[in-house]
């Protein structure tokens, strides 16, 4: 069976998302060494040495994304079961940054995180049609 459209669509989505962590990571890393090199005190070292932390988490993320990705291309039920996960956590914190929108009336976020809510809605909506789990061989879940 060929790959469906949508599951291209996807794997795209998956390797810009890992591409917009590695350059947030970096951007971390050249903060936190801007902060660590500037700052001669104990608190600048740590909040560098964490921020390096984050960037290393940043910079897993996409490793995820990419592999993801990878499989996705591959039809792997692995990579869609990952991408269900993912996405259901991006919901999640979607829902949560639009609530934050609402509270603080922040339009430009509640209009992106609506946006970003959509996309994963429909993510997560394609990728349980009985079609596409089929495609990928998918017996279950």
């Amino acid at each position: 069976m060929n790959r469906p459209t949508g599951v291209t669509i996807i794997a795209i989505l998956s390797f810009l998302g890992a591409g917009l962590l590695v350059l947030f990571g970096c951007a971390l890393l050249f903060g936190g060494a801007i902060i660590a090199t500037l700052g001669m005190s104990m608190p600048s070292a740590m909040v560098g040495a964490g921020v390096a932390i984050a960037a290393v988490f940043f910079f897993g993320l996409a490793a995820l994304d990419v592999v993801t990705g990878i499989g996705l291309l591959n039809m792997r039920n692995w990579a869609r079961i990952i991408s269900i996960v993912l996405v259901g956590l991006g919901l999640l914190f979607a829902a949560l940054g639009l609530l934050s929108g609402l509270l603080h009336f922040r339009i430009f976020l509640m209009f992106r995180e609506a946006i970003v809510a959509a996309i994963d809605l429909w993510v997560l909506t394609y990728l349980f049609k009985p079609d596409i789990k089929q495609a990928f061989g998918a017996t279950g879940f």
